[in-house]
């Protein structure tokens, strides 16, 4: 049966003290290579031989020499005050802001258009800091959150999630989107009341952009049962069946220029004040550890946007 000693845990002044000694084998050489009195210095050797409940050294009038124990004991030493340093070094990065890893959730609806502009801040601004991006559905994006899988969001609110802060970035409005020939196409002065009986192409079941333009076609006055024909998992298969002649659609400004620049095919027309619009936020988990560095990362990215068809809210 072998016999554990119970005495007292080593310190790590007692572990530097003695990797010195078994280093320089030479007390005054290691006193002085760690800044401490030759007394001290001893003592500590000391403290720790009798926490450990093993001889480490042999001290003779000439040298000091490294017992059995000792030679084993000091190889594992190191590696603690190895480990211990590896530890501080690790806590100054998390202290210091925007270093390490940023799990960054972003909507579908969103990344293709905002994500240049985030991803030339973060290599311009904050080269240290490991970007990771998830694009995936506001519902899967708050459950990520909420498990810590995730740091912060990047989607359209209000959220109305408990635990969760907003920080709003901007507003952007709704246009409308048809086909060449469509005889909305181009106007600017759009009345809401004409979603009343267009022929609404929107995303599948999911996306908030879904939930969103449906409730602007509510506060249009467009009743419960009108027709909806819905086909679309991506804003880009929803706008190429604009052009085929399908129906018209809603985009946010920021999608406009990727998504119908291809296609002469198409038209914009926008909506008379006050036009339908979304707003676009992070999202972090109340009370969050980053908060205030995810606050400044908010500031940067309202400046990032800035030459976005959008209205920076603050």
């Amino acid at each position: 049966m072998v016999s554990v000693h119970r005495g007292k845990q080593p310190s790590l002044a007692q572990l530097r003290a003695f990797a010195a000694v078994a280093e320089h084998l030479h007390f005054r050489d290691a006193a002085a290579a760690i800044g401490m009195s030759q007394p001290a210095l001893s003592g500590a050797v000391s403290a720790l031989e009798e926490a450990l409940g093993v001889q480490l050294l042999e001290r003779t009038t000439r040298k000091v020499l490294l017992s059995p124990a000792g030679e084993r004991l000091a190889v594992r030493a190191r590696a603690v005050l190895d480990a211990v340093g590896e530890l501080m070094e690790e806590a100054e990065a998390a202290r210091a802001p925007f270093t390490g890893v940023l799990r960054l959730g972003v909507i579908p609806t969103v990344a293709p258009y905002l994500l240049p502009d985030v991803l030339r801040l973060v290599h311009d601004r904050y080269p240290a800091l490991d970007l990771q991006v998830h694009e995936e559905q506001t519902s899967s994006l708050l459950d990520g959150l909420a498990a810590g899988r995730l740091d912060l969001l990047l989607l359209a609110v209000p959220l109305g999630v408990p635990g969760v802060t907003e920080l709003p970035l901007f507003d952007e409005d709704f246009v409308l989107v048809t086909h060449g020939d469509h005889w909305l196409g181009g106007r600017t002065d759009i009345p809401r009341e004409a979603l009343r009986e267009l022929d609404l192409l929107l995303l599948d079941e999911g996306h908030c952009l879904r939930d969103q333009a449906l409730d602007v076609c509510r506060e249009a006055g467009r009743s419960e049962g009108a027709a909806v024909t819905t086909t679309a998992a991506g804003l880009s298969t929803l706008v190429q069946l604009v052009a085929g002649g399908l129906g018209v659609s809603l985009l946010p400004a920021t999608a406009v220029a990727v998504e119908t620049g291809r296609n002469a095919q198409l038209l914009t027309g926008t909506f008379a004040e006050p036009a339908p619009s979304r707003r676009i936020a992070l999202a972090m988990r109340a009370g969050a550890a980053r908060e205030a560095e995810f606050r400044e990362f908010a500031d940067a990215l309202r400046e990032a946007f800035a030459a976005l068809p959008v209205r920076p809210v603050r």
